[in-house]
């Protein structure tokens, strides 16, 4: 099963792609500009890779996670992509990948961090779900 995660951002959309056997790979982040624009860059990530379903990181069990759902509903319903489209608790991938890129690699602001939590996200929804 070849799936995509998005961790969806106000400035920017993570993204990381899992072409089966657990691997995943973070892709190029997309640079939010308004939501028109992303929803359209994210769908042609999501054609050109041909996949089968989309993982959405979601912050869950908190106050906010409502509204995020609500967010990232409408954001899908712009992406307009025809497959499954799956949460995925997102508590701490951030910071997660910030970690992972500690020494590794310069720290910029240019979406690296952002489609590395896409991956831990991706990660973390396989590792649940075995038998997908």
């Amino acid at each position: 099963m070849k799936i995509i995660a998005i961790d969806l951002g106000l400035k920017r959309i993570g993204l990381a792609y899992s072409g089966g056997q657990g691997i995943v790979t973070p892709l190029d982040a997309v640079e939010r500009k308004n939501r028109n624009q992303a929803a359209e860059a994210v769908k042609k990530v999501i054609d050109a890779w041909e996949v089968d379903a989309v993982v959405v990181g979601i912050p869950m069990g908190g106050s906010s996670e409502d509204e995020m759902r609500r967010r990232v509903a409408h954001f899908m319903n712009l992406v307009d992509c025809q497959i499954p489209v799956y949460n995925q608790d997102e508590a701490g991938s951030s910071i997660e990948a910030e970690g992972i890129m500690k020494g590794q690699i310069k720290y910029k602001r240019d979406g690296r961090v952002d489609s590395i939590a896409a991956m831990i996200i991706l990660e973390r929804w396989l590792r649940a779900n075995p038998d997908r």
